[in-house]
């Protein structure tokens, strides 16, 4: 059993066959912990007591007849900014030292019912305010490929995790491309389900209007069932994943104008044989125009930065000292975004999702690189692409912020890799997840090669 490429599917009907254990699995992802987490950085938290309790009590409830559906048993990794009552919630922070969660946030509560295994809690972008993971009070979680690169951010170590075989799942945040990115950055799938669709109850927050909460996972369908796990009452106790559509029904809008202008050549070339396999395939792919895309970082800039010093208001008066310095200086300017751009920044971003609504119209879901890059190295703060200079937080940002603005859900998918070895991905955008799962699922091994 390689517990690196083991999905929550595999796992599932191994475990219902009586040829391996909820036990045996979680051991397998402590002892990958063991052995990598100190090159790694990924876990805070490793909740091994607890998560080899649960292991045993998943075991004795299916010999007994209890089979609470596709997570029974599945080692999870959870966010270090998802409240777990009795552990700490550091958000990567020294703000936070001290804090022990009293409650259960509503996923953990979710994942508690359908009988997951909670294995830790996971590195990130202090307070999930950057791309990089670097600038976290524990050091920065490191690329499970190459550990002199970051695994992207802010839910860095939770890719990380599963990319490694720490875990089989994930849950992580994603305020401007959070899940995305760091699953774009170490090969996996990261889902963002639309807005509202999964509580953030419980989950420090950086931005009430643009938080969501989703999964990462080795696969799209493995990616799906959490997902269905963490809507309760969607599924009842059962979650199923549900079946991909027939690629000739597919009609696929491709946005170039503004995220195809700079990307990593590489990229470029994995996300041209994408889209040919696509079409290979008897997918219709055609190009469309969101006309104010470029307006994305600003009106994105004015909303995350007022909403997050409103958030940590009460801290930065008190404990300032304690963030780390770019993590504050953000904050800081956040108390300087005028009421009048705040509010054009809201009129902004109803304009971009009309726009993004009417690219959709007339296509199943559209089709663009989900990071313009691949892995970056650590501590490395500018990269040329395209013969352009560029800020690596923005670069990251670029593919993923609109669909936080708007509200659409947005899955990364595995596309290959470069020359030098490095994971690339392709992101897909729909008009409701319940549309977007069944394309995802459908174009998921197109995608891949």
């Amino acid at each position: 059993m390689d517990i690196k490429t083991l999905t929550i599917a595999d796992f599932g009907r191994r475990l219902r066959a009586r040829e391996v254990t909820a036990e045996q699995v979680t051991e397998a992802c402590l002892r990958r912990i063991d052995e990598d987490n100190p090159r790694l950085n990924a876990f805070i938290l490793v909740m091994a007591d607890t998560a080899r309790q649960q292991a045993r009590e998943a075991d004795r409830e299916l010999a007994a007849g209890r089979d609470r559906g596709a997570l029974h048993g599945v080692p999870i990794s959870v966010k270090d900014l998802v409240d777990i009552a009795g552990t700490p919630t550091t958000a990567a922070s020294r703000v936070r030292d001290g804090h022990v969660a009293r409650h259960d946030a509503a996923v953990i509560v979710a994942l508690r019912q359908a009988g997951a295994v909670l294995i830790g809690k996971t590195n990130l972008h202090e307070f999930a305010f950057g791309t990089t993971n670097e600038e976290s009070a524990f050091g920065p979680a490191r690329h499970p490929d190459d550990p002199t690169r970051s695994p992207g951010g802010s839910s860095g170590g939770s890719a990380a995790s599963v990319a490694a075989g720490m875990a089989l799942a994930t849950i992580g945040t994603d305020t401007g491309g959070s899940i995305r990115i760091p699953a774009a950055a170490c090969g996996i799938v990261g889902f963002k389900p639309a807005y509202g669709e999964v509580s953030t109850e419980g989950v420090v927050p950086l931005s009430r209007k643009l938080d969501h909460v989703g999964p990462l996972a080795r696969t799209m369908a493995d990616a799906a069932l959490v997902y269905r796990a963490l809507r309760v009452g969607l599924e009842g106790s059962r979650p199923k994943s549900p079946a991909p559509r027939p690629i000739s029904t597919l009609r696929l809008g491709v946005p170039r104008e503004y995220f195809c202008d700079l990307l990593d050549d590489g990229v470029r070339a994995r996300f041209d044989e994408a889209l040919d396999r696509l079409r290979a395939a008897g997918a219709r792919v055609e190009d469309v125009t969101i006309r104010h895309a470029s307006l994305t970082p600003t009106v994105y800039l004015h909303l995350v930065l007022a909403d997050a010093a409103a958030c940590h208001a009460a801290t930065l008066e008190r404990l300032p000292e304690r963030y780390t310095a770019p993590v504050r200086m953000r904050l800081e300017m956040g108390r300087y975004v005028l009421a009048e751009d705040y509010v054009r920044a809201l009129e902004g971003r109803e304009l971009l999702r009309r726009e993004v609504n009417s690219a959709l119209a007339l296509h199943d879901a559209l089709v663009l690189p989900a990071l313009p890059i691949p892995a970056p190295p650590i501590g490395v703060p500018l990269i040329e692409v395209g013969g352009a200079v560029e800020p690596v937080r923005n670069l990251m940002l670029r593919q993923t912020q609109l669909f936080n603005l708007t509200g659409h859900p947005a899955v990364a998918l595995p596309a290959g890799r470069t020359a030098s070895g490095l994971p690339c991905s392709v992101q897909l955008v729909g008009p409701e997840t319940e549309q977007l799962l069944p394309v995802a699922l459908a174009c998921e091994a197109h995608v891949s090669g």
